[in-house]
């Protein structure tokens, strides 16, 4: 069979066109005798162009005319460029036989990969701000409304009977993932468990398929199926640790390979002949009453402690502005950390009046997400900063986003919570926009602020909205 001849010089074309990065080739002269698209991009220009014309036309401080004076490759070279972006260059000399016949250069747009730098830091920066901080100092409330709670949830692990199964209930945002894993560090802590001990976390309502939940939990032998491996499932993977299972309402059709598993302490792997001894401390959440949905034998097995997280608006509003100081410290650390700037995060008095007054639905998870999305607002672009700066920012009510389950349709408004006497008197310039936007006139806007506490008149509403119609205010 005769192989296919291909032209060298397309299949190279085609390789050097497919890459993000610019190309240049010259000769001896200076003379550019290879460009891909990528450059001539770059350059404004179309590949035929540029070619067979000087390097310098095009690109005037180039490393590729310094290459041609040294004849020696030259890395990392940041380079301005007049039409005013930077480039960051790689060139390297051509020799044939020991002479110089010209060189090439590899480079990209520093600007590119700055703003690709920045879209990473943002959005590293969201990840830690939503990721649940679980220590010993963020049960905020331990001496307070969660005092009795902390206490019976230490005695799930550090009671003179040893570990103990336990259920967290609570509203969704409530804080359960925190504090399943407080009680796990508390366990490391006070030596009922090793410093090293696996802590591992599933979400129950991710088992969709049966079979794929019984390798999930219980792990595969090599050879039980098509393509099966020695996989650890879950209860191995917690072996003298904890499993904790959230959503556990979700567990369905598993709940009696679970139970047998509690109950024998051991499990057999799917293909597997033989058993495996496990010692794992359960905790099971739920948004959920489990004792409804759980069968009896598995909910007793589980509830030898039930611990209940109560939603934000039954905490106090000490806590509440606990919580305040401690999302914002978080994000002024994580800005540190990511951007290596000094963030200062100061609140007028009514923006923190407001923020811990409001009304969160979704709990604390709702809560900081508001806080985190107030000073996003506030604070300027992570571009227009330069590192290793300090700056202040301050957050007033303009920053503070509304929530959107605060309107329930097109002619009502949501009574969200009671102002203090000294709000009640203030402009609620954002409602009433989003009000308008939703066709209602300045009576009814009136109305149904008055319904929520505001001592606002219409004439004053109606004043507001001419004032936005000419762009002089807001």
């Amino acid at each position: 069979m005769e192989l296919p001849v291909f032209d060298k010089n397309s299949v190279f074309d085609a390789m050097f066109n497919s890459v993000n990065d610019g190309i240049n080739v010259i000769d001896e002269n200076g003379t550019l005798i290879y460009v891909n698209n990528v450059s001539a991009k770059y350059a404004e220009k179309s590949v035929k162009e540029m070619l067979n014309k000087p390097i310098d036309e095009f690109y005037p401080h180039s490393a590729l005319n310094e290459l041609m004076i040294g004849k020696q490759e030259i890395v990392g070279r940041k380079i301005n460029y007049k039409n005013g972006k930077r480039y960051l260059v790689n060139a390297f000399p051509i020799f044939v036989d020991g002479k110089f016949k010209g060189g090439f250069s590899v480079f990209k747009s520093i600007d590119d990969i700055e703003q690709l730098n920045e879209r990473l830091n943002h959005l590293e920066l969201q990840i830690r701000l939503s990721k649940s901080e679980s220590n010993y100092e963020t049960i905020i409330g331990s001496d307070g409304s969660l005092k009795n709670l902390i206490k019976k949830a230490k005695k799930t692990v550090g009671s003179l009977g040893g570990p103990r199964h336990s259920i967290i209930t609570g509203e969704s945002g409530t804080g359960k993932s925190m504090l399943a894993y407080y009680i796990y560090l508390y366990a490391k802590k006070i030596g009922a468990l090793s410093k090293d001990a696996p802590f591992i976390e599933v979400n129950c309502a991710q088992f969709t398929n049966p079979d794929i939940a019984a390798i999930e939990i219980f792990g595969s032998e090599k050879g039980a199926f098509t393509g099966s491996t020695n996989k650890k499932g879950l209860f191995e993977q917690a072996d003298k640790g904890v499993l904790f299972l959230d959503e556990a309402h979700a567990l369905g059709n598993h709940q009696t390979m679970l139970l047998k598993a509690i109950e024998t302490r051991s499990i057999k792997k799917i293909g597997g002949s033989r058993f495996h001894n496990v010692d794992v401390i359960i905790i099971a959440a739920s948004t959920k009453n489990l004792k409804e949905v759980l069968l009896p034998e598995l909910y007793q097995r589980l509830a030898q402690y039930e611990l209940y997280l109560p939603p934000l608006s039954e905490r106090t509003i000490k806590e509440k502005e606990d919580l305040l100081k401690y999302f914002t410290d978080k994000y002024e650390e994580n800005v540190l950390a990511i951007n290596k700037i000094n963030l200062h995060v100061n609140y007028a008095p009514v923006a923190m009046q407001t923020l811990v007054n409001d009304n969160y639905p979704r709990n604390i998870r709702q809560y900081r997400d508001v806080i985190n999305a107030s000073i996003d607002s506030a604070s300027p672009l992570i571009s227009d900063i330069k590192p290793y700066s300090s700056i202040d920012v301050y957050v007033d009510s303009s920053h503070i986003p509304i929530h959107t389950d605060v309107f329930v349709n097109n002619s009502s408004y949501t009574k969200v919570v009671d102002k203090p006497n000294y709000l009640k008197s203030i402009l609620p310039k954002q409602i009433i926009v989003d009000l308008k936007n939703k066709g209602l006139g300045p009576r009814r806007i009136s109305k149904l602020l008055q319904e929520d506490g505001y001592d606002i008149k219409y004439y004053q509403v109606a004043y507001f909205l001419k004032k936005l119609k000419d762009n002089r205010e807001y």
